[in-house]
């Protein structure tokens, strides 16, 4: 009995460690540069043995995305289900989806980077749901607070969730906790740049109104070339009226 637990622990030991070399490759080489031999190597052990826990880098790759993403989505399902104000919700949520970087950096940053490459098709039609359902509640956190009056309605609340989104998993990109500003000051300057902006309240109305000028300009040049075009030779007429 003794044994049978012995052999039990080493192969979910030996387990661990395919994942864990997996994910130090993917994240220095990328997926699509990693082979299974890079993986056996890494590891100390013959491809052979690679496929007695995995069917493929595939299989790989979507066991070190689905607990990120699983992760992501209990915690904002807890902060939503919460008796807290919206607002404090939108702040929990954005710390919740940064700290995730402090924590498991190496595997977000696989996680956001590389299950949406051409060769991971069969790790997105896996995890599709689980991330429609994260974006889903993003969307509804941002209605909700549209809704009750505690966030403007600057926009579609899925637009506004997507490019919150989008910030956050940037860091992807850049975010090293070994080198980079701490996840705390972080959590602290995104959420105060979408809750209150970059630009103070004395500067706000000139920065609207030259918005709103540049685009009724844009509109109206639009219009001009569209009658311009849909008028029959009043490019001709226009050139030769020029020309005189």
């Amino acid at each position: 009995m003794a044994e049978k637990a012995r052999k039990k622990l080493k192969s979910e030991l030996r387990r661990e460690a395919i994942i864990q070399n997996a994910v130090k490759i993917f994240d220095r080489r990328g997926f699509a540069n990693t082979s299974l031999d890079d993986i056996a190597r890494e590891t100390g052990v013959k491809r052979e043995a690679i496929y007695y826990y995995f069917k493929n880098r595939a299989e790989i790759l979507l066991n070190i995305v689905r607990p990120q993403s699983q992760i992501l989505v209990e915690g904002l399902r807890q902060i939503i289900a919460s008796k807290d104000t919206v607002s404090h919700k939108f702040y929990l949520a954005v710390r919740h989806h940064l700290e995730s970087f402090d924590r498991n950096c190496l595997e977000m940053t696989v996680a956001l980077r590389d299950a949406h490459l051409e060769d991971a098709k069969a790790v997105r039609r896996e995890m599709a749901k689980t991330w429609k359902t994260y974006e889903a509640m993003w969307t509804s956190l941002i209605a909700t607070g549209q809704q009750r009056g505690e966030f403007t309605r600057i926009g579609n609340p899925k637009m506004v969730a997507f490019g919150i989104l989008g910030m956050c998993n940037w860091l992807a990109r850049w975010y090293d906790p070994k080198k980079s500003v701490a996840i705390d000051e972080l959590v602290e300057t995104y959420f105060n740049m979408v809750a209150h902006g970059l630009i103070v309240d004395s500067a706000r109305g000139q920065a609207s109104r030259a918005a709103k000028s540049r685009v009724r300009r844009k509109t109206r040049n639009s219009t001009a070339r569209s009658v311009s075009r849909s008028v029959p030779g009043q490019s001709g007429v226009s050139s030769a009226a020029a020309s005189k």
